[in-house]
């Protein structure tokens, strides 16, 4: 049963003086929260990544900004030096950007450093964040992951892009536009091998939606072939490859170098998860055959 709530008083309390890095709705505006509105409610200065959009959210909760101000890529060298000297005057100035956490893949990071660096101080709103809403509803391993931003455009930087990622034990998030998805996926699968993998499209949002497979599966999926929306790929970890012959021998020649061979094989037991009275056996054989 739907509820018909009035919208939430806002907080009375004042609002210190600061940089205040805000979080906003990735889509359902119903997720903005209350310390949010308190915060776009009392700022002296809001920097919008986009002013438009900005003045929507803003609209929707009936609150009226004391200055907007745009801080995109293309503005933020005009923009930043307002924003410090407003915040030497003891000004609050609310940082957002167009669509959830500012600063994940979105312009701040250069003013967030700059007013830190001249003491003023830096509050963090915590809220919506496509990266964690991903993760959350993704089904893949959580306890380690690394978020990569969005992929290079081209074909041969972003297969060497991926190449640097590959050995990496965790779960790999990338934003991605619809028009690249299917390239990016297929490279994905090319460099990264048999991983499963989630593509969530449009979270939060009226047509949010999750597809999961093994990249190839994915890759090759004709809905995945440029659709529209805000995407976010996520990538398991994949298998750990065993161990060969030649890795231990070659592990073991260095390892020898430095160790007594019962300390080698214990050091290459540990790094490659192999039988420790194996590689001490092996290790004493190439200790001979060095003579």
């Amino acid at each position: 049963m739907a509820l018909n709530l009035p919208p939430p008083a806002l907080s009375d309390a004042p609002l210190a003086p600061g940089l205040y890095v805000v979080a906003t709705p990735i889509g359902n505006l119903r997720d903005i929260t209350l310390r949010a509105l308190d915060v776009l409610a009392a700022a002296d200065l809001i920097l919008a990544e986009d002013t438009r959009v900005a003045g929507k959210l803003l609209a929707a909760y009936g609150l009226k900004a004391a200055k907007l101000e745009r801080y995109d890529e293309h503005g933020a060298e005009r923009t930043r030096p307002l924003a410090l000297a407003a915040l030497s005057l003891g000004k609050r100035v609310a940082l957002v950007s167009d669509a959830g956490t500012p600063l994940v893949s979105d312009p701040g990071f250069r003013l967030v450093k700059e007013a830190a660096a001249e003491g003023h101080p830096v509050f963090p709103i915590p809220g919506p964040s496509a990266l964690l809403a991903g993760l959350s509803a993704a089904g893949l391993p959580t306890d380690r992951f690394l978020f990569a931003g969005f992929p290079p455009s081209k074909t041969a930087a972003r297969r060497s892009f991926l190449a640097e990622l590959a050995p990496i034990r965790a779960t790999l998030v990338f934003f991605e536009g619809g028009s690249r998805l299917a390239a990016s996926l297929a490279d994905m699968a090319a460099v990264l091998g048999e991983r499963e993998a989630v593509v969530a499209r449009e979270l939060t949002k009226l047509y949010e939606t999750l597809y999961r497979g093994p990249l190839a599966v994915l890759a090759a999926d004709p809905k995945l072939d440029a659709p529209k929306g805000e995407i976010v790929i996520l990538v398991g970890p994949g298998h750990e490859a065993q161990a060969t012959a030649a890795d231990a021998d070659a592990a073991l020649a260095d390892a020898l170098t430095r160790l007594k061979p019962a300390d080698a094989a214990a050091e290459v037991a540990r790094a490659l998860g192999l039988n420790r009275r194996d590689l001490y056996r092996r290790a004493m054989e190439l200790r001979q055959a060095r003579g």
